[in-house]
Protein backbone atom coordinates (compact mmCIF):
# COMPACT_ATOMS: atom_id res chain seq x y z
CA UNK A 1 0.00 0.00 0.00
CA UNK A 2 0.93 3.36 -0.33
CA UNK A 3 0.77 6.66 1.69
CA UNK A 4 -2.03 7.99 -0.49
CA UNK A 5 -4.27 4.43 0.36
CA UNK A 6 -4.22 6.00 4.35
CA UNK A 7 -6.23 8.94 5.65
CA UNK A 8 -3.40 9.55 7.80
CA UNK A 9 0.20 8.34 8.55
CA UNK A 10 2.30 9.53 10.88
CA UNK A 11 6.20 8.25 11.08
CA UNK A 12 6.84 7.59 14.92
CA UNK A 13 10.00 6.47 16.49
CA UNK A 14 11.45 5.79 19.80
CA UNK A 15 14.70 6.51 21.20
CA UNK A 16 16.17 3.65 23.08
CA UNK A 17 19.08 5.69 24.78
CA UNK A 18 21.33 4.94 27.55
CA UNK A 19 21.37 7.17 29.91
CA UNK A 20 23.45 7.97 32.72
CA UNK A 21 22.02 9.87 36.15
CA UNK A 22 23.25 13.20 36.77
CA UNK A 23 24.94 12.82 33.23
CA UNK A 24 22.99 16.20 31.86
CA UNK A 25 25.07 17.52 29.38
CA UNK A 26 25.89 14.07 28.22
CA UNK A 27 22.41 12.88 27.96
CA UNK A 28 21.40 15.80 26.49
CA UNK A 29 24.36 15.82 23.67
CA UNK A 30 23.02 11.98 22.92
CA UNK A 31 19.32 13.13 22.50
CA UNK A 32 20.27 16.38 20.43
CA UNK A 33 22.35 13.61 17.99
CA UNK A 34 19.14 11.28 17.54
CA UNK A 35 17.22 14.36 17.36
CA UNK A 36 19.17 15.27 14.02
CA UNK A 37 19.27 12.02 12.85
CA UNK A 38 15.68 11.86 13.07
CA UNK A 39 15.52 14.78 10.82
CA UNK A 40 16.95 13.45 8.09
CA UNK A 41 14.77 10.31 8.25
CA UNK A 42 11.65 12.27 7.79
CA UNK A 43 10.70 11.17 11.45
CA UNK A 44 7.37 13.19 12.48
CA UNK A 45 6.87 12.46 16.31
CA UNK A 46 10.62 11.09 18.00
CA UNK A 47 9.75 9.82 21.98
CA UNK A 48 12.61 9.51 24.66
CA UNK A 49 12.30 7.50 27.55
CA UNK A 50 10.95 8.94 30.97
CA UNK A 51 13.50 11.74 32.76
CA UNK A 52 15.25 11.74 29.39
CA UNK A 53 17.63 14.51 30.52
CA UNK A 54 18.95 13.36 34.15
CA UNK A 55 18.48 9.67 34.11
CA UNK A 56 16.36 7.44 36.07
CA UNK A 57 16.29 7.44 39.01
CA UNK A 58 17.61 10.90 39.82
CA UNK A 59 17.09 10.12 44.06
CA UNK A 60 18.45 13.20 46.29
CA UNK A 61 19.72 14.89 43.64
CA UNK A 62 16.28 16.09 43.09
CA UNK A 63 15.88 17.92 46.59
CA UNK A 64 19.19 19.85 45.54
CA UNK A 65 17.77 23.69 43.59
CA UNK A 66 21.22 23.84 41.51
CA UNK A 67 20.14 20.14 39.79
CA UNK A 68 17.29 22.24 38.40
CA UNK A 69 18.98 25.07 37.31
CA UNK A 70 21.56 22.48 35.13
CA UNK A 71 18.38 20.83 34.11
CA UNK A 72 16.74 23.67 32.78
CA UNK A 73 19.51 24.70 30.99
CA UNK A 74 19.86 21.46 28.82
CA UNK A 75 16.15 21.20 28.89
CA UNK A 76 16.26 24.56 26.74
CA UNK A 77 19.48 23.26 24.18
CA UNK A 78 17.66 20.28 23.55
CA UNK A 79 14.52 22.13 22.60
CA UNK A 80 16.52 24.12 19.97
CA UNK A 81 17.54 21.34 18.15
CA UNK A 82 14.03 20.53 17.32
CA UNK A 83 13.27 22.13 14.28
CA UNK A 84 11.64 21.52 11.34
CA UNK A 85 8.58 19.03 10.65
CA UNK A 86 9.53 16.95 13.61
CA UNK A 87 8.02 17.07 16.97
CA UNK A 88 10.22 15.52 19.59
CA UNK A 89 8.99 14.37 23.40
CA UNK A 90 11.29 14.22 26.36
CA UNK A 91 11.52 13.92 29.84
CA UNK A 92 12.81 15.71 33.06
CA UNK A 93 11.99 16.64 36.66
CA UNK A 94 9.53 19.96 36.67
CA UNK A 95 10.07 22.69 39.24
CA UNK A 96 7.08 25.07 39.23
CA UNK A 97 5.06 27.20 42.21
CA UNK A 98 2.88 24.46 42.60
CA UNK A 99 5.58 21.40 43.26
CA UNK A 100 8.03 19.33 41.56
CA UNK A 101 6.68 17.25 39.01
CA UNK A 102 8.07 14.30 37.21
CA UNK A 103 7.42 15.85 33.74
CA UNK A 104 6.60 15.06 30.09
CA UNK A 105 7.16 17.80 27.27
CA UNK A 106 5.94 17.98 23.43
CA UNK A 107 8.65 20.15 21.39
CA UNK A 108 7.99 21.89 18.35
CA UNK A 109 9.69 24.82 16.46
CA UNK A 110 12.15 25.15 19.18
CA UNK A 111 9.23 25.34 21.97
CA UNK A 112 7.25 23.37 24.72
CA UNK A 113 3.66 23.29 23.35
CA UNK A 114 2.64 21.04 26.15
CA UNK A 115 3.42 19.79 29.70
CA UNK A 116 2.25 16.60 30.55
CA UNK A 117 2.97 15.23 34.77
CA UNK A 118 2.97 12.04 35.84
CA UNK A 119 -0.60 11.21 37.75
CA UNK A 120 0.70 7.98 39.61
CA UNK A 121 3.79 7.79 41.40
CA UNK A 122 5.20 4.31 42.42
CA UNK A 123 6.23 4.14 45.97
CA UNK A 124 6.83 0.17 46.50
CA UNK A 125 9.72 -2.12 45.63
CA UNK A 126 13.38 0.25 44.40
CA UNK A 127 10.80 3.77 43.63
CA UNK A 128 10.40 7.06 45.83
CA UNK A 129 8.39 8.80 43.48
CA UNK A 130 6.28 10.35 45.91
CA UNK A 131 9.42 11.21 48.50
CA UNK A 132 10.30 14.08 45.70
CA UNK A 133 7.22 14.26 43.27
CA UNK A 134 3.95 15.57 43.19
CA UNK A 135 1.22 14.26 41.51
CA UNK A 136 -0.59 15.84 37.82
CA UNK A 137 -4.39 15.85 37.70
CA UNK A 138 -5.06 16.62 33.73
CA UNK A 139 -4.41 14.32 30.35
CA UNK A 140 -2.05 15.75 27.47
CA UNK A 141 -3.46 15.19 24.36
CA UNK A 142 -2.23 16.79 21.31
CA UNK A 143 -2.29 16.00 17.54
CA UNK A 144 0.04 15.61 14.93
CA UNK A 145 -0.45 14.92 11.29
CA UNK A 146 -4.17 14.50 12.38
CA UNK A 147 -3.93 11.95 14.47
CA UNK A 148 -4.23 12.85 18.67
CA UNK A 149 -1.71 11.25 20.46
CA UNK A 150 -2.19 10.62 24.28
CA UNK A 151 0.60 11.19 26.69
CA UNK A 152 0.96 9.27 29.81
CA UNK A 153 4.44 8.50 31.95
CA UNK A 154 5.17 5.01 33.20
CA UNK A 155 3.06 4.08 36.31
CA UNK A 156 0.51 5.45 34.39
CA UNK A 157 -0.27 2.49 32.12
CA UNK A 158 0.13 -0.15 34.61
CA UNK A 159 -3.45 0.66 36.53
CA UNK A 160 -6.86 0.40 34.69
CA UNK A 161 -9.36 3.28 34.97
CA UNK A 162 -6.49 5.15 35.29
CA UNK A 163 -4.73 8.18 33.15
CA UNK A 164 -5.49 5.74 29.75
CA UNK A 165 -8.55 5.87 30.00
CA UNK A 166 -8.87 9.77 31.19
CA UNK A 167 -6.29 10.03 27.76
CA UNK A 168 -8.75 8.75 25.27
CA UNK A 169 -11.59 10.55 27.37
CA UNK A 170 -9.89 13.46 26.44
CA UNK A 171 -10.05 12.15 22.38
CA UNK A 172 -6.77 10.39 22.02
CA UNK A 173 -6.74 8.13 19.28
CA UNK A 174 -3.12 6.75 20.17
CA UNK A 175 -1.32 6.52 23.50
CA UNK A 176 2.12 7.07 24.05
CA UNK A 177 3.67 6.49 27.23
CA UNK A 178 7.09 7.03 28.17
CA UNK A 179 9.05 4.72 31.05
CA UNK A 180 11.95 3.67 32.44
CA UNK A 181 11.26 0.07 34.23
CA UNK A 182 13.93 -1.64 36.24
CA UNK A 183 15.02 -5.22 34.99
CA UNK A 184 14.13 -8.64 36.48
CA UNK A 185 13.08 -11.86 35.09
CA UNK A 186 9.52 -12.20 33.58
CA UNK A 187 9.77 -8.07 33.53
CA UNK A 188 9.54 -7.80 29.35
CA UNK A 189 6.81 -10.19 29.56
CA UNK A 190 4.60 -8.20 32.51
CA UNK A 191 5.61 -5.35 30.42
CA UNK A 192 3.64 -6.73 27.14
CA UNK A 193 0.62 -8.04 29.35
CA UNK A 194 0.29 -5.20 30.88
CA UNK A 195 0.30 -3.06 27.58
CA UNK A 196 -2.20 -5.86 26.24
CA UNK A 197 -4.45 -5.15 28.85
CA UNK A 198 -4.22 -1.26 28.73
CA UNK A 199 -4.93 -1.32 24.95
CA UNK A 200 -8.27 -3.70 25.35
CA UNK A 201 -9.49 -1.34 28.12
CA UNK A 202 -9.49 1.56 25.27
CA UNK A 203 -9.24 0.06 22.56
CA UNK A 204 -6.64 2.05 20.94
CA UNK A 205 -2.52 0.96 20.09
CA UNK A 206 0.05 1.71 22.70
CA UNK A 207 3.58 2.85 22.13
CA UNK A 208 6.01 2.21 25.40
CA UNK A 209 9.56 4.30 24.98
CA UNK A 210 12.01 2.63 27.25
CA UNK A 211 15.16 3.66 28.32
CA UNK A 212 18.01 1.15 28.34
CA UNK A 213 21.43 1.25 30.81
CA UNK A 214 22.07 0.70 34.54
CA UNK A 215 22.53 2.54 37.45
CA UNK A 216 24.36 1.36 40.81
CA UNK A 217 22.08 -2.23 41.17
CA UNK A 218 19.28 -0.98 38.60
CA UNK A 219 19.55 -2.43 35.09
CA UNK A 220 17.04 -1.30 32.69
CA UNK A 221 17.02 -3.84 29.51
CA UNK A 222 15.11 -1.48 27.09
CA UNK A 223 13.06 -3.55 24.59
CA UNK A 224 10.90 -0.53 23.66
CA UNK A 225 7.41 -1.85 22.24
CA UNK A 226 4.36 -0.95 20.63
CA UNK A 227 0.79 -3.03 20.92
CA UNK A 228 -2.23 -2.43 18.30
CA UNK A 229 -5.37 -1.83 19.50
CA UNK A 230 -6.27 -5.48 19.80
CA UNK A 231 -3.31 -5.96 22.39
CA UNK A 232 -1.03 -7.28 19.60
CA UNK A 233 2.91 -6.98 19.29
CA UNK A 234 3.82 -4.37 16.80
CA UNK A 235 6.89 -3.65 17.03
CA UNK A 236 10.27 -4.23 19.34
CA UNK A 237 13.23 -2.71 19.62
CA UNK A 238 16.41 -4.50 20.83
CA UNK A 239 17.25 -5.87 24.78
CA UNK A 240 20.22 -4.07 26.28
CA UNK A 241 21.12 -2.07 23.44
CA UNK A 242 20.77 1.85 22.41
CA UNK A 243 18.15 1.56 19.65
CA UNK A 244 16.07 3.90 17.30
CA UNK A 245 12.49 2.08 17.06
CA UNK A 246 10.79 3.15 14.16
CA UNK A 247 6.75 2.77 12.65
CA UNK A 248 4.43 3.96 10.96
CA UNK A 249 0.80 4.95 12.73
CA UNK A 250 -2.00 5.12 10.37
CA UNK A 251 -5.55 5.85 9.95
CA UNK A 252 -7.54 3.49 7.84
CA UNK A 253 -11.14 3.53 7.63
CA UNK A 254 -11.13 5.89 11.03
CA UNK A 255 -9.48 3.73 13.06
CA UNK A 256 -5.47 4.31 13.71
CA UNK A 257 -3.43 1.50 14.07
CA UNK A 258 0.15 0.54 14.20
CA UNK A 259 1.39 -1.34 10.80
CA UNK A 260 2.88 -4.62 12.41
CA UNK A 261 6.61 -5.23 11.92
CA UNK A 262 8.88 -8.39 11.78
CA UNK A 263 9.33 -9.13 15.28
CA UNK A 264 12.58 -10.46 16.95
CA UNK A 265 13.31 -13.74 18.30
CA UNK A 266 12.68 -14.22 22.17
CA UNK A 267 15.47 -13.86 24.46
CA UNK A 268 15.68 -16.56 27.09
CA UNK A 269 15.72 -16.23 30.29
CA UNK A 270 19.24 -17.29 31.34
CA UNK A 271 20.37 -14.57 27.90
CA UNK A 272 18.31 -11.63 29.58
CA UNK A 273 19.95 -12.22 32.95
CA UNK A 274 23.57 -12.63 31.25
CA UNK A 275 22.81 -9.17 29.68
CA UNK A 276 21.49 -7.60 32.15
CA UNK A 277 24.78 -8.50 34.79
CA UNK A 278 27.16 -7.35 32.21
CA UNK A 279 25.32 -4.02 31.32
CA UNK A 280 25.33 -3.69 35.34
CA UNK A 281 29.19 -4.29 35.73
CA UNK A 282 30.46 -2.55 33.11
CA UNK A 283 28.18 0.37 33.36
CA UNK A 284 28.87 0.51 37.45
CA UNK A 285 33.11 0.34 36.82
CA UNK A 286 33.03 3.29 33.83
CA UNK A 287 30.75 5.31 35.76
CA UNK A 288 32.73 4.77 38.36
CA UNK A 289 35.65 5.81 36.99
CA UNK A 290 37.38 2.44 36.33
CA UNK A 291 38.46 0.99 33.66
CA UNK A 292 40.08 -2.68 35.75
CA UNK A 293 38.97 -5.07 38.06
CA UNK A 294 40.76 -7.76 40.01
CA UNK A 295 38.99 -10.70 42.07
CA UNK A 296 40.00 -13.84 44.05
CA UNK A 297 39.70 -16.84 42.27
CA UNK A 298 39.37 -19.86 44.65
CA UNK A 299 38.86 -22.79 41.91
CA UNK A 300 34.83 -22.77 42.88
CA UNK A 301 32.01 -22.04 40.74
CA UNK A 302 30.90 -18.19 42.03
CA UNK A 303 34.15 -16.72 41.23
CA UNK A 304 34.41 -18.68 37.64
CA UNK A 305 30.98 -17.00 36.89
CA UNK A 306 32.10 -13.82 38.28
CA UNK A 307 35.39 -14.14 36.15
CA UNK A 308 33.38 -14.83 33.19
CA UNK A 309 30.78 -11.59 33.80
CA UNK A 310 33.67 -9.65 33.78
CA UNK A 311 35.46 -10.32 31.16
CA UNK A 312 32.00 -10.04 28.99
CA UNK A 313 31.88 -7.00 30.16
CA UNK A 314 35.13 -5.59 30.42
CA UNK A 315 37.14 -7.54 28.28
CA UNK A 316 39.83 -9.86 29.64
CA UNK A 317 42.61 -7.97 29.19
CA UNK A 318 41.41 -5.44 31.99
CA UNK A 319 40.34 -8.48 34.10
CA UNK A 320 43.37 -9.67 37.28
CA UNK A 321 42.61 -12.69 38.67
CA UNK A 322 44.66 -13.72 41.90
CA UNK A 323 44.54 -17.61 43.78
CA UNK A 324 44.77 -17.25 47.09
CA UNK A 325 45.49 -21.01 48.83
CA UNK A 326 45.83 -21.85 52.47
CA UNK A 327 46.86 -24.91 53.79
CA UNK A 328 43.43 -26.18 52.97
CA UNK A 329 43.25 -25.41 49.91
CA UNK A 330 43.32 -28.46 47.64
CA UNK A 331 45.17 -28.88 44.43
CA UNK A 332 42.16 -29.49 42.28
CA UNK A 333 41.13 -25.72 43.86
CA UNK A 334 44.50 -24.36 42.47
CA UNK A 335 44.18 -26.62 39.08
CA UNK A 336 41.08 -24.88 38.39
CA UNK A 337 41.49 -21.43 39.15
CA UNK A 338 44.15 -21.74 36.69
CA UNK A 339 42.47 -23.38 34.03
CA UNK A 340 39.82 -20.74 34.45
CA UNK A 341 41.64 -18.19 34.08
CA UNK A 342 43.17 -19.34 30.70
CA UNK A 343 40.17 -20.33 29.48
CA UNK A 344 39.08 -16.73 29.41
CA UNK A 345 42.78 -15.13 29.04
CA UNK A 346 42.82 -13.43 32.51
CA UNK A 347 46.76 -12.05 33.84
CA UNK A 348 46.63 -14.69 37.41
CA UNK A 349 48.72 -14.71 40.38
CA UNK A 350 49.14 -16.83 43.26
CA UNK A 351 49.65 -15.51 46.39
CA UNK A 352 49.98 -17.90 49.33
CA UNK A 353 47.97 -16.26 52.45
CA UNK A 354 50.04 -18.75 54.57
CA UNK A 355 52.21 -15.82 56.13
CA UNK A 356 49.77 -12.98 56.53
CA UNK A 357 47.20 -15.37 58.14
CA UNK A 358 49.99 -17.16 60.58
CA UNK A 359 51.37 -13.81 61.64
CA UNK A 360 47.59 -12.61 62.60
CA UNK A 361 46.96 -16.14 64.16
CA UNK A 362 50.34 -16.04 65.97
CA UNK A 363 50.06 -12.62 67.64
CA UNK A 364 46.14 -13.29 68.42
CA UNK A 365 46.42 -16.79 70.09
CA UNK A 366 47.48 -15.51 73.29
CA UNK A 367 44.57 -13.30 73.54
CA UNK A 368 42.08 -15.29 72.47
CA UNK A 369 43.51 -18.65 73.12
CA UNK A 370 43.34 -19.89 69.11
CA UNK A 371 43.90 -23.70 68.38
CA UNK A 372 44.88 -24.94 65.10
CA UNK A 373 43.88 -28.39 66.23
CA UNK A 374 40.74 -26.77 66.53
CA UNK A 375 39.66 -24.66 63.29
CA UNK A 376 36.69 -22.51 64.71
CA UNK A 377 34.94 -19.59 63.22
CA UNK A 378 37.15 -17.26 64.21
CA UNK A 379 39.94 -19.10 62.16
CA UNK A 380 37.98 -19.39 59.54
CA UNK A 381 37.57 -15.79 59.32
CA UNK A 382 41.09 -14.85 59.81
CA UNK A 383 41.60 -16.86 56.35
CA UNK A 384 39.05 -15.13 54.97
CA UNK A 385 39.95 -11.75 56.25
CA UNK A 386 43.70 -12.36 55.11
CA UNK A 387 42.96 -12.24 51.54
CA UNK A 388 40.96 -9.42 51.17
CA UNK A 389 44.09 -7.68 52.69
CA UNK A 390 45.76 -9.33 49.85
CA UNK A 391 43.30 -8.17 47.41
CA UNK A 392 42.95 -4.67 48.60
CA UNK A 393 46.13 -4.03 48.45
CA UNK A 394 46.34 -5.09 45.08
CA UNK A 395 43.11 -3.09 44.06
CA UNK A 396 44.38 0.31 45.78
CA UNK A 397 48.49 -0.17 44.13
CA UNK A 398 47.09 -0.42 40.39
CA UNK A 399 43.43 1.09 40.46
CA UNK A 400 41.65 -1.78 39.93
CA UNK A 401 38.27 -2.15 41.63
CA UNK A 402 37.70 -5.03 43.51
CA UNK A 403 34.79 -7.40 42.56
CA UNK A 404 33.09 -9.75 45.49
CA UNK A 405 31.64 -13.02 44.43
CA UNK A 406 29.13 -13.90 46.71
CA UNK A 407 25.91 -15.02 45.56
CA UNK A 408 21.97 -14.21 46.80
CA UNK A 409 21.81 -17.98 48.76
CA UNK A 410 25.14 -17.05 51.22
CA UNK A 411 24.56 -13.18 51.43
CA UNK A 412 20.81 -14.42 52.73
CA UNK A 413 22.43 -16.86 55.42
CA UNK A 414 25.16 -14.75 56.07
CA UNK A 415 27.67 -17.79 54.99
CA UNK A 416 30.30 -14.98 54.01
CA UNK A 417 33.02 -13.46 55.60
CA UNK A 418 32.06 -9.25 56.73
CA UNK A 419 35.21 -7.27 55.64
CA UNK A 420 36.91 -11.25 54.32
CA UNK A 421 35.43 -12.24 51.24
CA UNK A 422 32.40 -9.89 51.30
CA UNK A 423 35.09 -6.86 50.71
CA UNK A 424 34.90 -5.38 47.62
CA UNK A 425 32.96 -2.37 45.91
CA UNK A 426 30.77 -4.38 43.11
CA UNK A 427 28.70 -7.83 43.25
CA UNK A 428 27.55 -9.25 40.05
CA UNK A 429 25.94 -12.03 41.73
CA UNK A 430 24.73 -11.02 44.17
CA UNK A 431 21.50 -11.39 42.99
CA UNK A 432 21.87 -15.11 42.01
CA UNK A 433 20.54 -17.62 43.78
CA UNK A 434 23.18 -20.97 44.37
CA UNK A 435 21.18 -22.48 41.47
CA UNK A 436 21.29 -20.00 39.05
CA UNK A 437 24.61 -19.50 39.27
CA UNK A 438 24.59 -23.35 37.84
CA UNK A 439 22.07 -22.30 35.05
CA UNK A 440 24.06 -19.27 33.50
CA UNK A 441 27.21 -21.28 34.16
CA UNK A 442 26.14 -23.73 31.91
CA UNK A 443 24.62 -21.00 29.75
CA UNK A 444 28.04 -19.50 28.76
CA UNK A 445 29.48 -22.90 27.72
CA UNK A 446 26.42 -23.40 25.93
CA UNK A 447 26.88 -19.78 24.32
CA UNK A 448 30.63 -20.22 23.58
CA UNK A 449 30.14 -23.66 22.30
CA UNK A 450 33.05 -24.62 24.34
CA UNK A 451 33.32 -25.64 28.24
CA UNK A 452 35.04 -22.25 29.04
CA UNK A 453 33.94 -23.33 33.05
CA UNK A 454 34.97 -26.57 33.80
CA UNK A 455 32.24 -29.41 34.62
CA UNK A 456 35.11 -30.02 37.17
CA UNK A 457 34.06 -26.68 38.54
CA UNK A 458 30.23 -27.19 38.07
CA UNK A 459 29.99 -31.05 39.20
CA UNK A 460 32.14 -30.52 41.78
CA UNK A 461 30.15 -30.29 45.67
CA UNK A 462 30.28 -26.67 47.15
CA UNK A 463 33.16 -25.93 49.30
CA UNK A 464 34.71 -22.53 51.30
CA UNK A 465 37.94 -24.79 52.31
CA UNK A 466 38.43 -22.84 55.33
CA UNK A 467 38.83 -26.28 57.11
CA UNK A 468 40.22 -29.59 56.49
CA UNK A 469 37.23 -31.44 54.75
CA UNK A 470 34.73 -28.86 54.72
CA UNK A 471 31.56 -28.72 52.57
CA UNK A 472 28.80 -26.04 52.43
CA UNK A 473 26.52 -28.99 53.45
CA UNK A 474 27.98 -29.38 56.47
CA UNK A 475 26.23 -25.34 57.46
CA UNK A 476 23.42 -25.20 54.91
CA UNK A 477 20.37 -27.65 53.53
CA UNK A 478 21.08 -28.59 50.04
CA UNK A 479 20.59 -25.41 47.75
CA UNK A 480 17.43 -26.79 45.91
CA UNK A 481 15.97 -26.93 49.59
CA UNK A 482 17.94 -23.65 50.78
CA UNK A 483 16.84 -21.60 47.65
CA UNK A 484 13.14 -23.09 47.51
CA UNK A 485 13.18 -21.20 51.04
CA UNK A 486 15.06 -18.65 50.51
CA UNK A 487 12.84 -17.73 47.87
CA UNK A 488 9.69 -17.72 49.10
CA UNK A 489 10.84 -15.77 52.61
CA UNK A 490 12.23 -13.35 50.75
CA UNK A 491 11.27 -12.37 47.19
CA UNK A 492 7.55 -13.59 48.05
CA UNK A 493 7.47 -12.42 51.81
CA UNK A 494 5.94 -16.05 52.60
CA UNK A 495 5.93 -16.65 56.56
CA UNK A 496 7.33 -19.66 58.47
CA UNK A 497 3.52 -21.14 58.18
CA UNK A 498 3.23 -20.50 54.78
CA UNK A 499 6.49 -22.30 53.50
CA UNK A 500 6.14 -25.21 56.11
CA UNK A 501 2.73 -26.18 54.48
CA UNK A 502 4.23 -26.20 50.76
CA UNK A 503 6.24 -29.15 52.14
CA UNK A 504 9.53 -27.65 53.79
CA UNK A 505 10.56 -29.50 56.78
CA UNK A 506 9.48 -27.23 59.90
CA UNK A 507 13.10 -27.34 61.30
CA UNK A 508 14.79 -26.47 58.51
CA UNK A 509 12.57 -23.64 57.78
CA UNK A 510 12.93 -21.80 60.80
CA UNK A 511 16.89 -22.58 60.67
CA UNK A 512 16.72 -20.40 57.67
CA UNK A 513 14.34 -17.53 58.61
CA UNK A 514 16.79 -17.70 61.82
CA UNK A 515 20.01 -17.11 59.67
CA UNK A 516 18.28 -14.72 57.59
CA UNK A 517 17.15 -11.90 60.14
CA UNK A 518 20.36 -12.39 61.87
CA UNK A 519 22.27 -11.62 58.95
CA UNK A 520 20.75 -8.39 57.76
CA UNK A 521 23.33 -6.66 59.44
CA UNK A 522 26.05 -8.28 56.74
CA UNK A 523 24.18 -7.09 54.20
CA UNK A 524 23.48 -3.52 55.10
CA UNK A 525 27.61 -3.67 54.70
CA UNK A 526 27.91 -5.43 51.99
CA UNK A 527 28.88 -4.20 48.07
CA UNK A 528 26.16 -3.29 45.49
CA UNK A 529 25.16 -5.70 43.11
CA UNK A 530 23.10 -6.04 39.85
CA UNK A 531 19.67 -6.50 40.18
CA UNK A 532 17.78 -9.66 38.18
CA UNK A 533 14.73 -10.44 40.69
CA UNK A 534 11.40 -9.34 41.56
CA UNK A 535 13.41 -8.73 45.30
CA UNK A 536 16.84 -8.31 45.75
CA UNK A 537 18.56 -7.14 48.60
CA UNK A 538 19.04 -3.82 48.85
CA UNK A 539 17.19 -0.38 47.60
CA UNK A 540 13.85 -2.81 47.65
CA UNK A 541 14.11 -5.15 50.24
CA UNK A 542 13.82 -2.94 53.41
CA UNK A 543 14.03 -4.75 57.13
CA UNK A 544 15.04 -3.34 60.48
CA UNK A 545 18.52 -4.60 61.06
CA UNK A 546 17.52 -5.43 64.86
CA UNK A 547 14.08 -6.80 64.72
CA UNK A 548 11.88 -9.48 67.09
CA UNK A 549 9.06 -10.26 64.81
CA UNK A 550 9.80 -13.79 64.10
CA UNK A 551 10.73 -14.21 67.94
CA UNK A 552 7.00 -13.73 68.27
CA UNK A 553 5.70 -16.20 65.26
CA UNK A 554 8.32 -18.71 66.51
CA UNK A 555 6.74 -19.19 69.72
CA UNK A 556 3.56 -19.88 68.02
CA UNK A 557 4.62 -22.65 65.92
Amino acid sequence: MTDNDYENKLNLAIAQIDLIIGGLKVNSDKAIEVIKDASKKDIDLLVFPELSITGYPPEDLLLRNDFYEATEKEVDRVCQAVTGNLTAIISFPHKTENGIFNAAAVVKDQKIQHYYYKQLLPNYSVFDEKRYFIKGEKPCVFNIKGINIGLNICEDIWFPNGPVVMSKEAGAEIIVSVNASPFCIDKAEVRKSILKERALEVNLPVVYAHNVGAQDELVFDGGSMAVNSKGNVAAVAKFFEEDLLCMDVIRQNGKVEIIKQELPKQNSDEELVYKAIIKGLRTYIINSGFEKVVLGLSGGIDSALTLALAVAALGAENVEAVILPSEFTSEESIESAKLVADNFGVAHSTISIDKIFNTAFNELSPVLGLDKNNIDLTVQNLQARSRAIILMAISNKKGSLLLTTGNKSEMAVGYATLYGDMAGSYAPIKDLFKNKVYRISKYINKRANQELIPNSIIQREPTAELAPNQKDSDHLPAYDVLDGILKRYVEYDQGANEIIAAGYEKSTVLKVIDLVDKNEYKRRQAAPGVRISQKAFGRDRRYPITSKFNDSVFGDL
